[in-house]
């Protein structure tokens, strides 16, 4: 990884505290640490777009708004209840 940059970050004491627990306890540098948290956070982000545009997709096949989704939910709550 010879080209890379440097970002600076500031932490309430406690999560920094708990970070370098962490990392010290997997036997990493914080840096492995947060490029890891990083890379599930950006993984996870893009799941949910797709997620959130299949299902924007299949409303849209359907004629659903969001209106028919609030409803459904509605009836289903008090339904439920």
């Amino acid at each position: 990884m010879a080209d890379q940059r440097t970002v600076t970050i500031s932490l309430p004491p406690a999560l920094a505290r708990e970070i370098d627990e962490v990392a010290r306890s997997e036997g990493r540098s914080r840096s492995e640490l947060f490029r890891e948290a990083a890379r599930q956070y950006l993984l996870r982000r893009g799941r949910w777009r797709e997620i959130f545009a299949h299902g924007e997709s299949v409303a849209w096949d359907r004629g659903l708004t969001e209106e028919h989704v609030a409803r459904t939910v509605q009836r289903e709550r008090r339904r439920r209840s």
